[in-house]
This record gives structure tokens, C-alpha cells and sequence, in this order.
């Protein structure tokens, strides 16, 4: 269903739950940078009609996400501070083409950045001993992959379906390539 090419390296969890506040403060500025990025489109695209209302009704539910996140972080006396991002973002919007697919690639490489939170958070969710943020992560699964599902719908509005699958299979593989390549610092998507 989240059509990712590979799963999370299996020393992720470890790193994560051995760098947890800085995870939670990357996974606050990824809610914020996904709200950010559907009101991007919303301003890029706005005779899409299709993609108004989900794409509005999504960035508010990214940002009371990113609230939420805010709010852990305050429980556990971590400060929200600047971190540098994980290159991944970049690096799967580099597949984007210049052309007239360019919407397509962005709402289908959005599709997949939704897909791969999804699967960390999951692992978060099964590997923390913390009940609070494990019931966290847990809730959160459902929304994540119903984003994932969102932007491949949307992209299927404007685009045939099976060159919707065609080339989400193809930016799935170069989603797993990216990852093979993680950055320095832990992330949730690194």
C-alpha cells in the first residue's frame, strides 16, 4: 500500500531511540515543512480545483501535528531549536522533471516522503518504550498513510493511472537509492 522499493536499514531504530530528542525535534520541523509544502501547492496550482480542499484540509492537519509534536517536546523539557535538515527531502525532489509531469513528480514524491513516515513512525511505535509517545506514533500511523494515499489520488485527478503507478514505481526506487545514502545525523528520514 505505501508502494516504498525498500525498507528502513535495520540499525535506524537504534540510532533513533538513541537520539530521541533530536528526532522529535526533526519529526516537528518535517510536520511543519509538510503543512508548508501542501500550502505550496496550493499557491503553484490554484486552477486545480481538485487539489484545494484536501490540500488545505491536510496542511492544518500537518500543522496541529506539528503542534502536537511541540507539545511533547515541551513535556519532556526539549527545547524546539534549529536543526540541520536530513538531505533526503532534496534529494528525491531531484527526480522531478522540468516539464509539464512536473506535478505529477511532486505530488508523487509527497506521496512517498508521507509513505516513509509512515513506516519510521511505525517503528517508533513498536520499538519505544515510552507508552506516551508509542500510543503517539501509533495514532499517527493512519493519518500518515492516508496523506501517502491523498497524493497519489490527487495525482490521478490530473494524470492517467497507470502512468500515476509507472512512475511512482520509478521514484520509488529513486526514493530507495536516496536512502541508501543517509546523511550524517540522525533523522527521520535519514
Amino acid at each position: 500500500m505505501l508502494h516504498l522499493a525498500s525498507e528502513t536499514r535495520p540499525d535506524w531504530l537504534a540510532q533513533a531511540l538513541g537520539a530521541l530528542p533530536t528526532v522529535l525535534i526533526d519529526h516537528a520541523h518535517c510536520e511543519k515543512k509538510a503543512a508548508s509544502t501542501a500550502m505550496s501547492l496550493l499557491f503553484k496550482y490554484p486552477k486545480n480545483h481538485a487539489m484545494l480542499v484536501p490540500l488545505s484540509e491536510l496542511a492544518r492537519e500537518e500543522l496541529e501535528h506539528f503542534e502536537q509534536v511541540l507539545g511533547l517536546l515541551r513535556a519532556r523539557g526539549i527545547a524546539f531549536d534549529h536543526l540541520e535538515p536530513s538531505p533526503y527531502a532534496a534529494g528525491l525532489h531531484k527526480a522531478v522533471r522540468r516539464t509539464d509531469k512536473r506535478l505529477l513528480d511532486t505530488l508523487l514524491c509527497c506521496a512517498l516522503i508521507e509513505a516513509r513516515s509512515c513506516e519510521r513512525m511505525k517503528l517508533l511505535a513498536e520499538g519505544l518504550e515510552d507508552e506516551e509517545l508509542a500510543a503517539f506514533y501509533t495514532g499517527l500511523l493512519a493519518s500518515e498513510a492516508r496523506h501517502h494515499v491523498l497524493y497519489t489520488d490527487l495525482a490521478k485527478v490530473y494524470f492517467p493511472a497507470d502512468e500515476v503507478h509507472h512512475r511512482l514505481q520509478e521514484l520509488a526506487g529513486h526514493e530507495a537509492e536516496v536512502l541508501a545514502s543517509p546523511g550524517p545525523e540522525i533523522r527521520l528520514h535519514s
